[in-house]
């Protein structure tokens, strides 16, 4: 053993523990269990290794050896898009997709969360040889507790209120509120929607959120995670059964129906303000320029 064995040993294992910490399956099913697990542990295992063997190398001023830092940062970009084409085809098979955009946001998060690693490894190892193997616990306590703040992302709940509303006919308009959904024409397909269909109205709470909201990939994300939590009254090749998200284009609020299995409102408005705000589907109109008093006109 040598002076960088204990360093290296405990930056591999706040690493790979960083990892198991960020690593869950919820109600999505995503990552599945088991072998979709192993994949994310093994990955951070050499993400980890990555990040603790840097610091060593800087000391004993092998600057070349850190370049394989940015070999690694490549591959990790091909695990998002391994998550991308495993999500993309899986999609094709859900009575209610995710959507694109809220595969690319998953994608992203699994690329991140190894960088996490790699951080959390790099600085408990850096404690550890420059104090003591204490400070260096602590470290990675700190370090963990930050990736997991910054892996939880936004939620609609803090940008949009929710509210149960039943869904209503006028005459074969089927209707959220005063949003209009759909037409159903047959009669007994009415009969359906007004047995089990349940309705929400998201009111955004700003500019910015009404922006967000009006995005179809945030819209499609709603829909997927209330019918994944709630499930679905659907089969294939049905079209008056499936759930829609419309947008009243006076004040900027979505009309949400859903026909789900569990008839439960109160549980429906909880999944969606834990619905995940997607990076992509973000607006700020109110941080443009034309928006901020004062301001030059710039090239």
């Amino acid at each position: 053993m040598n002076e960088y064995t204990y360093p290296i040993l405990l930056g591999v294992i706040a690493g790979v523990a960083c990892r198991l910490y960020m690593l869950k399956t919820d109600y999505r099913q995503y990552p599945t269990y088991l072998h979709g697990k192993i994949i994310h542990v093994a990955l951070g295992v050499i993400a980890a290794g990555l990040g603790t063997v840097a610091v060593p190398a800087i000391m004993q001023k092998e600057f070349t050896a850190i370049t394989f830092l940015t070999v690694a940062a490549s591959q990790f970009r091909e695990v998002r898009n391994m998550e991308r084409n495993t999500l993309s085809e899986l999609d094709k098979y859900e009575l209610v997709p995710r959507g694109k955009t809220y595969i690319e946001g998953v994608a992203i998060a699994f690329e991140s969360r190894n960088y996490l690693v790699i951080f959390t490894s790099l600085f408990v190892t850096l404690a550890y040889l420059l104090t003591n193997v204490w400070v260096s616990i602590v470290v990675a306590i700190v370090c963990i507790i930050l990736s997991k703040i910054l892996m939880s992302g936004g939620k609609l709940g803090d940008i949009v209120e929710v509210e149960y509303v039943k869904p209503r006919f006028d005459g074969a308009g089927l209707y959220v509120d005063n949003i209009y959904i759909m037409n159903i024409g047959i009669p007994e397909k009415r009969e359906l929607v007004l047995k089990y269909g349940m309705g929400f109205v998201l009111k955004p709470k700003s500019f910015n959120a009404r922006a967000t909201i009006a995005n179809l990939g945030q819209r499609q994300a709603v829909l997927h995670d209330v019918s994944t939590a709630l499930g679905i009254i659907r089969d294939s090749g049905e079209p008056s059964l499936v759930p829609l998200a419309k947008r009243d284009l006076d004040d900027g609020r979505i009309g949400v129906f859903v026909l789900p299995q569990k008839q439960d409102h109160e549980f429906g408005i909880r999944v969606i303000q834990n619905v995940p705000t997607l990076e992509s589907a973000i607006r700020m109109p109110s941080e443009s320029d034309a928006n901020k008093k004062g301001r030059f006109f710039r090239l």
